[in-house]
């Protein structure tokens, strides 16, 4: 059954509200301008190495941005310069899903328009994610109790279910995004896997296990 809200009426399904929100965050994104977004990505870059798990890691799993994302383009160089091997969602034939190991920016290729750059080189398969001691994933928004609003696919959701369970698993988001403590939550289904820590260019909120 729907929910009712406080006064009576209907609240939208969990699925609509999710459909109403993307498209509502996605309008906004496109007004931040360029500049921005890579001053955004640069705080962005500068918190996620800082987190110990992070620093200590030598296999990242992170998500080549797009224009209008939160930027990791920074994060995944920096990662790289520190010898972390640094794997890409790809896809491979087929639509298969899978990994490839990132090898510095010239090797990520924009294989479609729209599609995320992708790493040219070995195609991995989607059990690869279980090497990865760290998983930084998109989010159009994330809230207090580790609940992450993706694009829609569900790809991540299922990727997440072959992470080592040890793994912390990040979201970016910008800060107008994140929902806070004491703020209203995010429409939350069965198969929506929580994060474990929410990252905006104003700070790393950790989420209470």
């Amino acid at each position: 059954m729907t929910p009712q809200s406080a006064h009576g009426t209907r609240a939208p399904a969990p699925e609509d509200a999710k459909a109403q929100l993307r498209a509502s965050i996605r309008k906004d994104r496109l007004h931040r301008s360029e500049r921005r977004n890579a001053e955004l990505a640069e705080k962005l870059r500068d918190l996620v190495l800082d987190i110990p798990a992070v620093a200590q890691a030598s296999c990242v799993s992170i998500y080549a941005s797009r224009p209008h994302e939160p930027g990791t383009l920074p994060l995944i160089s920096a990662l790289h310069v520190r010898g972390v091997t640094v794997l890409i969602p790809r896809l491979g034939d087929g639509l298969q899903r899978g990994w490839s190991t990132y090898h510095g920016a010239d090797d990520l290729i924009e294989r479609a328009p729209g599609r995320p750059p992708e790493p040219s080189g070995e195609f991995l398969p989607s059990e690869a994610l279980a090497d990865a001691d760290v998983v930084v994933v998109p989010a159009l928004a994330a809230d207090a109790l580790g609940t992450r609003l993706g694009q829609g696919g569900g790809w991540y959701d299922r990727a997440l279910e072959l992470a080592r369970p040890e793994a912390p698993v990040i979201a970016l988001t910008f800060t107008a995004e994140f929902h806070g403590p004491g703020e209203s939550l995010l429409p939350r289904e069965d198969h929506d896997l929580p994060v474990t820590m929410v990252v905006t260019p104003e700070g790393v909120t950790p989420v209470p296990a």
